[in-house]
């Protein structure tokens, strides 16, 4: 591991961070009022993703059954909110005032939600995926390799009698797979091998206890866990919710185990997590797994209902609900890993997906602001940072620095494959020369049943070293 123990095993997994930006108070009823006390309609604003995402809710709860979903443009900096067509009310005049673009639309969230329920009824099948597509007002509808012949009749009448324009459907080459094998490796051993996943962010327990976050389906595979190979177990399973959700809440043996709030980016960088964030459509996010390093991408899709083919059950499914979608790569053993943003905030934990960090694919990860709720976990390791994103000054936002679009994050191979979808840029000022195959036989991972295992008795990845992300991260912390 990256991060050097501190006597009397003080040390830990790292897993996240980076200096967080202080949220920006939008207040909605004062925006751009006139000198004269009238109102006057304002240009869409430019604004921090994290601050784009605060104005969402913000407009969501005002909006109440006419808010249809956003998204947020990296490009331009923009939040565009969709609303019902001819639902043009004084509250959609607030949401062009307090700087959003409002984009009038044919489908409701309810409906759309509504159809996602038809498509849980009418077509859960194993290798299956749908999320609600804000930039399309649909329902985006994707079946990986395995979905032919009469799953993809079903599959597609079933889109179709949702209407023309509810719902769009598309395969992808890969299929889809929990990643098993975040940040750091932790190792297990089960009656059927040896488990491998990433670290997602080190938290605290409710009962003050340190903990970290990683897959639900990681935590149904073993109780117990190691940042070595071969070492002792140095954590215990607390909570682990999969199918259903993907998450597990792992405590230190030691309760004097210092759990710092950062993610290891590679290269002996480190970023700081100072606060957990809800994911928005079309922000820029980057995930470290302990097998392809660090990777990043944009979010697509939101409440994401994804249907892994079992690995404990001969032909049934393992359904997981609320997810977040992606175009971020991901493969075998990245499982749990960290997904944050520039600004520091934790956002996700890798649950699968289809494709590699070659071919590219979807990758979906669990919510870490749902799984803090559901655990009673906090993130911050009690030191500076430690929940102090709000008082951040001018200038905060100075984290990350630039990504090299040239330099290489790809790992080696990896029994099994692994599947997800292809990003490939880095935090930070990469160096192009630079590869996140660092690390000891990194990639040619070995073992019985090698790569995207759920469930107990999920496979082996038994890499030593596997991707130590290596691209350099050199902006501000």
């Amino acid at each position: 591991m990256s991060h050097k123990r501190i006597p009397k095993r003080k040390a830990a997994i790292a897993a996240g961070s980076v200096a967080a930006l202080g949220a920006a108070a939008i207040l909605l009823p004062h925006a751009n009022a006139s000198q004269d006390g009238s109102s006057t309609t304002a240009a869409p604003r430019t604004l921090k993703a994290a601050d784009a995402s605060n104005l969402a809710s913000q407009l969501q709860n005002l909006l109440g059954d006419a808010f249809a979903g956003s998204y947020y443009d990296s490009g331009t900096q923009q939040l565009t909110v969709n609303v019902i067509s001819g639902d043009k009310n004084n509250v959609v005049v607030q949401a062009e005032k307090a700087g959003a673009k409002v984009r009038e639309v044919k489908n409701s969230l309810s409906a759309l939600k509504a159809g996602a329920q038809t498509l849980k009824a009418k077509a859960t099948i194993p290798g299956t995926a749908w999320a609600i597509d804000p930039k399309t007002n649909k329902l985006a509808v994707t079946a990986d390799s395995t979905v032919t012949g009469a799953k993809w009749n079903r599959l597609t009448s079933t889109v179709k009698s949702l209407g023309a324009d509810m719902a769009t459907v598309k395969k992808s080459a890969g299929t889809f797979k929990t990643k098993v094998s975040g940040g750091d490796a932790i190792f297990a051993q089960t009656a059927q091998g040896g488990v491998r996943c990433s670290l997602g962010f080190n938290v605290k327990a409710s009962d003050g206890s340190p903990a970290f976050l990683t897959a639900g389906h990681c935590g149904v595979a073993a109780k117990q866990w190691s940042d070595s190979q071969t070492g002792q177990p140095i954590a215990t399973v607390d909570q682990a919710k999969f199918p259903g959700n993907d998450f597990s809440l792992v405590k230190y043996d030691d309760a004097t185990t210092q759990a710092p709030s950062e993610v290891n980016a590679g290269n002996g960088q480190t970023v700081q997590i100072t606060k957990a964030a809800d994911a928005t459509v079309g922000e820029t996010v980057f995930r470290m797994g302990s097998t392809t390093g660090l990777h990043n991408g944009q979010v697509t899709g939101l409440d994401a209902t994804v249907n892994f083919a079992s690995e404990t059950v001969p032909g049934g499914t393992d359904t997981v609900n609320g997810l977040i979608q992606t175009n971020v790569c991901a493969e075998a053993g990245d499982s749990g890993g960290s997904l944050f943003t520039q600004d520091g905030s934790a956002v996700g934990l890798t649950s699968g997906g289809s494709g590699d960090c070659t071919a590219g694919g979807e990758t979906f990860f669990q919510p870490v602001t749902a799984a803090l709720q559901a655990t009673g976990a906090t993130l911050g390791d009690g030191g500076a940072g430690a929940g102090a994103g709000a008082g951040a000054g001018a200038g905060a936002g100075d984290q990350a620095g630039t990504a090299d679009p040239s330099a290489s994050a790809s790992a080696g191979d990896q029994a099994g494959g692994g599947d997800a979808v292809g990003g490939g840029g880095q935090v930070g000022t990469a160096d192009p020369s630079a590869t996140a195959s660092d690390g000891a036989g990194a990639g040619n991972q070995s073992g019985a049943g090698a790569g995207d295992q759920s469930g107990t008795g999920a496979g082996d990845q038994s890499g030593v070293g596997a991707g130590n992300g290596s691209s350099s991260l050199t902006g501000s912390q």
